[in-house]
């Protein structure tokens, strides 16, 4: 059952603009009348985007190509000049922003900056940490920015397990973090950012879901998400992280016996219509699995966003996701709808 907290929901609200809750009723007919006819159609501009801060990480998490050091696209930071002439063209339309693809964008020297600077322009905006740069200073400096989210990745409570995924990492930084950005929130009166604790729910640590919850509750966490685990080979699960639980699992078993994902792969997604991942470099990718960026629908610095949201390469790969979704790569491990919340 998901979780509601009004507080972030008000806030949410708060940023919607008659120009943006047209856009946003643009897009959502437009994709209903996609559903109706079979054919791509689209209208407004995305409601939602995310920019990657860098591919550059500081862990080396086994299924996460940025952790693997096995990215065939070059590894960067997001220039802040580049950010704000995107966003310019852009935020009138926009209701949120993610500031996350691949990497640790705290890694990024300008993130916070940027974060402001999306903020000035009202628009939502959200991040996922690692927790192990919220220093004092930077959970001071978070809270500060106008940041609206932030998301905590911390997949064990006692170190023996959160580094068997998590490899590289040390749990203690991630809860000094967590409680650097409470402590500030206090500090500085700031509803915002809203903080949960995102437990990514792999077959090492399913034993610890009611352990978090409680640690969540004593750190002061808005919220604790689990997550289900994206695994790339999941017909042969080398690392052996595919949960017993089959509630936070994306794969089941099919009658022959092997691994399928759960979603079924109907011919149509929600995000092809109203969100898009921007890469540090300005490549434009259709979501957050074309982690690669494989499938490059256009590149800001030959065409503005607006060019590039209706341009020939964006149609066509609608066209196909709407005629074979299974035979598209990147969707092929896509958990969408899976995801859990809990309390």
């Amino acid at each position: 059952m998901a979780y509601f907290n009004l507080t972030d929901s008000i806030n949410l609200l708060t940023k919607l603009t008659p120009r943006r809750f047209w856009n946003a009723a643009k897009v959502y007919c437009s994709y209903q009348l996609s559903l109706l006819t079979g054919k791509p159609i689209q209208w407004g501009y995305p409601i939602s985007i995310s920019f990657e801060p860098t591919t550059s990480c500081n862990l080396r998490c086994p299924e996460c190509p940025s952790g693997l050091r096995e990215f065939t696209r070059p590894t960067g930071m997001l220039h802040p000049d580049f950010f704000k002439q995107t966003i310019n063209d852009i935020y009138k339309d926009l209701l949120y922003l993610i500031f996350y693809f691949q990497g640790e964008p705290y890694l990024n020297p300008n993130f916070l900056d940027m974060v402001t600077y999306a903020h000035q322009k009202g628009i939502y905006t959200a991040t996922s940490t690692n927790a192990h740069y919220l220093t004092d200073d930077n959970a001071k400096k978070t809270v500060e920015s106008g940041l609206d989210r932030l998301i905590i990745s911390i997949d064990g409570t006692t170190q023996d397990v959160y580094e068997q995924y998590r490899v590289g990492g040390n749990l203690h930084k991630v809860l000094e973090g967590a409680r650097n950005i409470v402590k500030w929130k206090k500090a500085l009166n700031s509803n915002t950012p809203f903080v949960f604790f995102q437990f990514l729910v792999v077959k090492p640590n399913e034993h610890q879901i009611d352990a978090i919850k409680k640690i969540g509750a004593e750190v002061g966490v808005d919220q604790v998400r689990f997550k289900t685990a994206q695994v790339y080979d999941y017909e042969n699960d080398p690392n052996q992280l595919i949960p017993t639980n089959n509630k936070y699992s994306r794969y089941k078993k099919n009658s022959d016996g092997n691994m399928v994902v759960k979603s079924g792969l109907k011919n149509h997604c929600w995000k092809l219509w109203h969100a898009n991942v921007i890469t540090w470099d300005g490549l434009v990718v259709p979501c957050c699995f074309d982690k690669d960026a494989m499938h490059q629908l256009g590149n800001l610095s030959t065409q503005s966003f607006k060019e590039t949201w209706n341009n020939s390469n964006y149609q066509q790969f609608r066209k196909e996701l709407m005629n074979s979704r299974k035979n598209i790569d990147i969707c092929a491990n896509c958990s969408e709808g899976l995801s859990v919340w809990e309390e």
